[in-house]
């Protein structure tokens, strides 16, 4: 199944679409798209209900984030063999965990707002896992069983306010608009191998990151599982996996998202996204 949100910021409807690709009206059965919502228990009864039943939008307008709110929303830094390359940084032994903060979450063409005082706001095409069951301590060879679904993010970075300034990254992640998720949230038995998916990000009609997950350091059922080590991972949460090369910090000279800027990106399967750069009030 893939499952959206669409409609004006805060007043989205639930959609799904059906086999030709329209839209849905989902929200009689499901009025929000978040938490125990997004359970894999949830999403199986979901699937008892024949989309041809449901109202047809014939135009969805806006396409809103694929969750309207996450209980976390995670990261995985440096997760690319190629990206740590590019960024001159040893490949991490174990994951490196950090978060952005849940009020980022933004649609996947609303405009990305480039902060007050930024000088080094940068893109990152990634894969995202939604978590669809509670999950502690959990084995590498069940991990995927805890996948409710996945979908494409933009982990925008304000490199200067994430590296240069001192304490944590979140600081550089979390700015208003800098979590563009969906347009779908695309169920885990749609994606049989999450470590086989072309990821691509386009800058004002150039290409600058194209690869495959299969350059991640750490694949998707890792990641689950180490971090259930440490903490228990609910149904909505998100975790964005990391990005590979091209990003603009990792340029000769490094390159950095200006007002007009306009991004493309998509991971296959997955569905696109397209944001403008705005410059913030």
């Amino acid at each position: 199944m893939k499952l959206l949100r669409f409609g004006p910021a805060g007043a989205e409807k639930t959609g799904m679409l059906d086999a030709d690709g329209n839209v849905r009206d989902l929200s009689a059965h499901v009025p929000d798209l978040s938490g125990a919502a997004v359970s894999i228990e949830a999403l199986d009864a979901l699937r008892a209900i024949d989309p041809a039943t449901l109202p047809l939008v014939a135009d969805p307008g806006r396409i809103g984030a694929c969750l309207s709110s996450v209980p976390n929303f995670f990261c995985i830094g440096l997760n690319y063999a190629k990206h740590a390359a590019e960024t001159g940084a040893t490949p991490p032994s174990e994951p490196i965990l950090f978060s952005k903060t849940t009020s980022c979450l933004s649609g996947p063409n609303d405009p990305v707002i480039i902060p007050r005082n930024s000088v080094k706001t940068d893109w990152e095409v990634e894969l995202g896992v939604i978590i669809g069951r509670s999950a502690l301590y959990v084995d590498e060879a069940d991990a995927l069983d805890y996948v409710a679904g996945y979908c494409t993010i933009n982990d925008v970075s304000e490199r200067a306010f994430q590296a240069e300034m001192g304490g944590q990254w979140i600081k550089g992640k979390s700015a208003p608009s800098f979590g563009p998720i969906g347009p779908w949230l695309v169920t885990a038995d749609e994606v049989p191998d999450p470590q086989a998916l072309d990821l691509r990000l386009s800058l004002n009609g150039k290409v600058v990151q194209d690869s495959n997950t299969d350059d991640m350091i750490f694949s998707v059922a890792q990641i689950v599982s180490y971090m259930s080590r440490f903490m228990q991972l609910q149904p909505g949460d998100i975790i964005a996996t990391g990005t590979p090369s091209g990003v603009g910090l990792g340029m000769k000279p490094p390159l950095f998202l200006k007002p007009g800027d306009t991004m493309e990106l998509s991971v296959q399967g997955l569905g696109s996204q397209r944001q403008v750069a705005v410059a913030a009030d």
